[in-house]
């Protein structure tokens, strides 16, 4: 069994949560590298420790990569040599199952909930984002069974930076018989989304019901573009790309079609809310999760044309 070693960084929560959100855009990240981060004690809900799980002993450039994510002015670094043990059950330690809306999301640790309405999703945890743990993924499962108790029809969705696949699947669960499509800038992403659909029991493809997955960098993928316009756009990325994004997720949707928005810290909410209201879109509704706000926003409807007076051609005009 090879060396387990373990990285932990004290910080602020949403020091933490932005450096988790952080992990998720870079373009290449050392899959043996696993994070996680959480409460360090629950009578502290504002101290958090980020925590790294490698299969080997750090090197310098395992150490910057993680103390990157912090930005220019990142926590103590502390690494420990751990037992011989499997490291991905260690970085599964102490993942409790969540509950946000009818999803209930676990890893496949823990049994699924034998409730009545209750979906469950089984997410392992060392896929460090997009298990649901975020306080961003759990709002946007709670948003979404908000928005089907709305009345919302969906019946063409698309996951923009959808990580483990979850909210992807919770919207086609919710509406089954939508066109779905997923899509995240990181090539990694591709099997771990193939991977949860069979552990799941969803379907990958092209048609009803099935998920099609492609790698592009916001929308700029030939699929994303020739299956647009959609009802519904998700996307639980950061808030500086939700704001240069805003005016091509807005021109992705159809007319009164809705975007649901997350990533982005409540101090950061009227900067994004600015954006999606200039390129058309208006706010149905919200909600707040920790430091973290989800946004259902929607698009202006075309307005119709005004009935305008017929006016009598003069002699010139009516001679061509």
């Amino acid at each position: 069994m090879n060396e387990t070693w373990k990285i932990t960084a004290f910080a602020p929560c949403a020091q933490v949560q932005s450096a988790l959100l952080a992990h998720e855009e870079m373009l290449e990240w050392d899959a043996d590298i696993v994070l996680s981060g959480s409460e360090i004690a629950e009578d502290k809900p504002e101290e958090w420790k980020l925590e790294a799980w490698l299969p080997r002993k750090p090197s310098r450039a395992d150490k910057a990569a993680i103390a990157a994510l912090f930005g220019p002015q990142p926590p103590e670094l502390i690494a420990e040599k751990l037992p011989a043990q499997d490291w991905v059950t260690l970085s599964q330690e102490g993942i409790e199952p969540i509950r946000a809306g009818r999803f209930h999301v676990h890893t496949p640790e823990f049994p699924p909930l034998d409730e009545s309405g209750v979906v469950n999703f089984a997410v392992p945890a060392s896929q460090a984002f997009g298990t649901g743990q975020h306080e961003t993924t759990a709002g946007c499962l709670a948003m979404l069974d908000a928005m089907k108790q709305r009345g919302l029809v969906v019946r063409n969705l698309a996951d923009i930076g959808t990580g483990t696949g979850l909210l992807a699947f919770a919207a086609m669960t919710l509406w089954p018989r939508a066109l779905a499509t997923a899509s995240d800038i990181d090539a990694v992403c591709t099997d771990v989304v193939a991977d949860n659909a069979a552990l799941n029991g969803m379907r990958m493809g092209a048609g009803a019901h099935a998920l099609t997955m492609v790698v592009a960098d916001g929308m700029a993928d030939p699929v994303l573009q020739a299956r647009a316009p959609y009802d519904l756009l998700i996307a639980n990325i950061l808030a500086g790309p939700l704001v240069e994004l805003a005016a091509d997720f807005a021109k992705a949707v159809v007319p009164g079609g809705s975007i649901l928005l997350a990533g982005l810290l409540t101090t950061q909410e009227r900067q994004v809310r600015a954006a999606y209201a200039r390129a058309g879109m208006r706010l149905a509704a919200r909600m707040t999760n920790g430091d973290w706000s989800i946004l259902w926003l929607r698009k202006r409807a075309m307005a119709r044309p005004r009935a305008t007076r017929a006016h009598k051609l003069p002699d010139w005009a009516r001679e061509w």
